[in-house]
């Protein structure tokens, strides 16, 4: 399953790539940044104000594309998080794991307002398990790759009155919901038919929201939200909610402190919110405006 998100990569970079060889390089932006958080927590066994030694490990990947010439918009991004924590006297697990690949060809047909089609997956890397063991003491995988998987197309229009800020509405969104892993199909279905491997949900809306910006000196703050409704389900506690915000903060142009956040509603997963957090002080590299062509 591996090859297959290396290949959504590939094709992505070279379409970027070859663009940017025939067109003049004005037409692309770009923004790339990489970042590597380290936390780490150490007490003695006579600490009597308590406390667990740990170490966790938290990476991050963004980067973009975008493509603009005259009336027409090509978007392009993504979001890698993966985060790994040892806590003394337990197994290592992962603590934060993401894939979100969006992209979005878009025609202005009025000052702030583009009509789109776009086509985003979302997904993790690695194995996720539960909390608990099962009866025999054995551990319970409760995701992988592609278990759940997203696949997601959408038609509709824009609303981007600044740069900072767009708003998709989509009336019609038909959503591919993928559970590929027979391990993860014994504890939870994600909404996948039993005996499937792919639900189909052809008759959909979806709503998205960005918001990105500078809201201080060196403190950056980003915010996507994703809403998703099936008609066939009609009824508010059906409606599917996705946030991820990121709050970045350079000490210098290398030390950044970073905070993640993720919080998810989706009620074929669990009748509770979700949520997720992390918070390290660490590395960030990062570029703009570069180019690829010759």
């Amino acid at each position: 399953m591996n090859k297959l998100l290396l290949t959504l990569f590939v094709l992505l970079l070279n379409s970027t790539i070859v663009l940017a060889q025939t067109e003049a390089d004005t037409t692309w932006r770009r923004t790339f940044s990489a970042g590597i958080n380290l936390n780490q927590a150490a007490f003695s066994d006579n600490w009597r104000a308590g406390g667990i030694s740990s170490i966790a490990l938290n990476t991050h990947l963004d980067a973009r594309a975008d493509y603009s010439r005259g009336q027409v918009t090509w978007d392009n991004e993504a979001q890698l998080q993966y985060g790994l924590i040892k806590n003394k006297g337990d197994e290592m697990r992962k603590s934060i794991d993401r894939i979100y690949l969006d992209s979005k060809y878009g025609y202005k047909f009025a000052p702030k307002w583009n009509a789109f089609l776009s086509a985003n997956f979302l997904s993790q890397f690695a194995p996720g398990y539960d909390d608990v063991t099962d009866a025999d003491g054995n551990e319970i995988l409760v995701s992988n790759f592609l278990s759940p998987g997203y696949l997601t197309f959408a038609l509709g229009a824009e609303y981007k009155p600044t740069p900072s800020f767009s708003l998709r509405l989509s009336p019609f969104a038909p959503r591919f919901t993928f559970l590929v892993d027979d391990e993860v199909v014994a504890d939870d279905r994600y909404g996948v038919p039993e005996g499937d491997k792919v639900r189909i949900e052809w008759l959909a809306a979806m709503v998205q929201a960005t918001f990105k910006r500078d809201i201080a000196t060196n403190i950056n703050m980003r915010l996507n939200y994703m809403g998703y409704l099936n008609y066939g389900e009609f009824s508010f506690k059906r409606v599917d909610h996705r946030l991820n915000a990121v709050l970045n903060a350079k000490v210098n142009r290398y030390i950044n402190v970073n905070l993640m956040g993720n919080v998810v509603y989706d009620y074929d997963q669990d009748t509770e919110i979700q949520y997720s957090q992390s918070l390290g002080l660490g590395i960030l590299y990062s570029l703009e405006g570069f180019s690829l062509s010759r």
